[in-house]
């Protein structure tokens, strides 16, 4: 491991099933918080923040609470008893601490005869409640990422999004790609930068690090805020259909790119560029989008052939907990297949609407659609609830100025040179042309979300992943908060 450890003795005072108790209610609570505060928003129809917004709000002050004001750190470090030191067959068995990613994990140490272990620094450095009382964000993005896929997908307004077919396919493949280039390398001018000012060692952030990131930071979020906004307006429907259909398809190209890029590092290149690691690596990023979208239509083959076949209509009950089951079942088996589960669940929610949804009863098809929309929302609240969470509750943040405003400015720069560029191409071919005044709103909306987040979370085991979790993190509340705040006055102002 490359995380820092702590030995010391397990206290009694603190057992580890009280603290893992207060996670949900803890999230309930949060989650209740948000709705009813922008629901009084909106009866006085304010429109700066929405329910992600708020969400992330309320969970920056809960990661306070528990940071500063949970735990008396004198008091509890007297019960946490001093450091270890190990002298011989006759010592007590120890635990070790390992902090990774957000959440703790627990290992008891046994020392054999003759093994001596110098003192090690006293472990004061926080409250041990706080590794206690972390939750895991692999059970978040199991349970609430894959709804907010398939609901983007599921509600995708197929005629609209057939008719920008075309469009949408270039914005989310190639202008992702072209996104993911822009930032990586931009990014990794900066850190060249920061090595001449002798802000960061040499080979601290590698060309595969930035291009990661680049990766990472390709994937825009606009349904958190923007299109909430834009159906509430009744803008354009083309705007709204290029925007969602870009997002929705965005998050796929970005997830298999930032797979394929972390397989390329895994071959141990070091700052060598390999013909054959590349390949192998453009290789894996072809397999792996075929196969996840292979897997999620065959999940929504089985659902079409059971509602059409057998007579569950005659229970709608039972009809959208088949449909939700199988649904679901598409993430579960791509991630247990070495795949994206997210985007088999992507892939699953675009097929299903055009193929199961027609086989559904009036009530079940209600249902359904009902069911995926309160698990998108209720994921939405917990996702950037946890992201607000964990801004003083995980232990490991790295703060780089100089990285941190290169991925700023190369954020907007790259989207620009993904927009304005292909909205060119793509005029000289459509004959309803992409306005200016549209390309401009489409800048301004790439947000990061829940996507993004899932991604850089995953991997905080060098100075340098945990550099990219809190730009990362950085980012997204910008984003959320600044951008989401302003597009209604940008709207206007852009006459849409």
């Amino acid at each position: 491991f490359t995380h820092n450890f702590r030995y010391f003795q397990m206290p009694n005072k603190y057992p580890l099933q009280s603290y893992k108790s207060l996670n949900l209610p803890t999230l309930v609570c949060l989650a209740l918080i948000t709705i009813i505060s922008v629901w009084k928003l909106k009866q006085f129809k304010y429109r700066l923040i929405n329910e992600a917004g708020g969400a992330m709000f309320y969970g920056v002050f809960l990661g306070l609470a528990v940071r500063y004001l949970w735990v008396d750190r004198e008091e509890h470090s007297e019960n946490m008893g001093s450091v270890c030191s190990c002298h011989g067959l006759n010592s007590t068995p120890h635990v070790i601490m390992v902090n990774i990613s957000s959440h703790g994990h627990c290992y008891r140490l046994i020392e054999k005869k003759g093994q001596r272990c110098s003192q090690l620094p006293s472990p004061h450095t926080g409250p041990f409640v706080i590794r206690k009382a972390m939750l895991d964000p692999q059970i978040l993005f199991d349970l609430f990422l894959p709804p907010i896929i398939f609901f983007g997908a599921y509600t995708l307004n197929q005629r609209r999004f057939v008719g920008n077919l075309g469009s949408i396919v270039t914005y989310a493949f190639l202008g992702t790609i072209i996104s993911s280039l822009c930032i990586g390398t931009l990014v990794y001018g900066f850190t060249r930068l920061m090595v001449l000012l002798r802000r960061a060692a040499d080979g601290e952030f590698s060309l595969t690090d930035c291009l990661l990131f680049g990766a990472i930071m390709s994937a825009t979020d606009p349904e958190v805020s923007v299109l909430g906004l834009l159906s509430d307006l009744r803008v354009d429907s083309d705007l709204h259909a290029l925007l969602f259909g870009e997002s929705v398809l965005n998050d796929a190209v970005a997830i298999v790119l930032t797979h394929a890029i972390a397989s390329y590092d895994q071959m141990e290149t070091g700052n060598v560029f390999q013909t054959p690691a590349f390949f192998r690596s453009v290789g894996f990023f072809v397999g792996v989008l075929i196969g996840s979208f292979l897997l999620g239509f065959i999940f929504t083959v089985i659902t079409a052939l059971l509602t059409k076949l057998t007579r569950l209509h005659e229970s709608p009950l039972l009809e959208t907990s088949i449909f939700f089951l199988l649904s679901w079942s598409s993430f579960l088996s791509a991630e247990a297949c070495g795949l994206s589960g997210i985007v088999a669940v992507l892939f699953c929610g675009l097929s299903q609407a055009k193929y199961t949804n027609l086989n559904l009863s009036h009530e079940g098809s209600t249902r359904t659609k009902q069911l995926f929309e309160v698990l998108n929302f209720l994921g939405e609240i917990f996702i950037f609830g946890y992201m607000g969470y964990i801004w003083f509750t995980f232990r490991h943040h790295a703060f780089r100025a100089l990285f941190i405003s290169g991925a700023f400015l190369s954020i907007f720069i790259s989207r620009a040179c993904n927009i304005y560029p292909l909205s060119f191409l793509i005029n000289l071919g459509r004959t309803k042309k992409i306005s200016r005044n549209f390309q401009h709103f489409m800048v301004f909306a790439g947000l990061r979300g829940a996507v993004s987040f899932s991604l850089a979370v995953r991997d905080t085991s060098t100075e340098a992943r945990r550099t990219i979790l809190t730009t990362t993190l950085l980012l997204i509340g910008f984003t959320v908060w600044v951008l989401g705040a302003a597009a209604d006055p940008l709207l206007s102002h852009l006459d849409l």
